[in-house]
């Protein structure tokens, strides 16, 4: 009898401890949600001048939908070029629970005047396709472990996986922190 028992709790624990395993990482969904890391700070023009902290919000939605923005992107724009306004991807789950996030952007470069540009602008230089590769360590922090950018023309389809120049595998760590609503700022005097 006292075998049985051992035996029944040994089988229940396997599954328990299975379960949990099964549960870690992105596969229970609760990271859904928007999440920010900061950038910086950074020198502008490379002289001292202009020093920005700049920040980068990703926000996972429950549909498999993505999207990124930088707020770098509008910081002298027609001097230094920008990104698109907001890049725009999906995101899965893989079996070993981490989490892979794939998204499209587009980069800009300034335009000089000229015959039929009368003033500077900005002009459509190539399209990212990057994919980052990062683990769920609790409901409020994902941590990117590798990133790699896949480069196209501008008269390229950015949606094309094969196409483009596939740039080198990044492993700088970099971590987001969910951002969460507050009132403490209301209940100030």
């Amino acid at each position: 009898m006292t075998k049985r028992i051992l035996m029944f709790i040994a089988i229940t624990s396997m599954f328990a401890i299975v379960h949990a395993f099964a549960e870690s990482g992105c596969k229970d969904g609760k990271f859904v949600g928007s999440y920010t890391r900061v950038d910086g700070p950074n020198d502008v023009f490379g002289n001292g001048s202009v020093i920005h902290q700049f920040f980068y919000n990703l926000t996972l939605n429950a549909d498999g939908s993505a999207q990124q923005s930088w707020t770098g992107n509008l910081d002298y724009p027609l001097n230094s070029g920008t990104g698109s306004p907001q890049d725009i991807g999906s995101w899965t789950c893989r079996s070993d629970g981490r989490l892979v996030v794939t998204l499209l952007s587009a980069v800009y470069l300034p335009a000089t005047p000229g015959p039929g540009l009368p003033l500077p602008d900005l002009s459509l230089a190539s399209a990212l396709r990057v994919t980052m590769l990062l683990t769920v360590d609790d409901n409020n922090t994902l941590t990117r472990i590798q990133a790699r950018v896949r480069t196209y023309a501008a008269s390229a389809d950015p949606t094309d996986p094969a196409a483009g120049t596939l740039g080198p595998l990044v492993t700088r760590v970099v971590t987001y922190k969910r951002f969460v609503a507050s009132d403490t700022d209301l209940n100030l005097p």
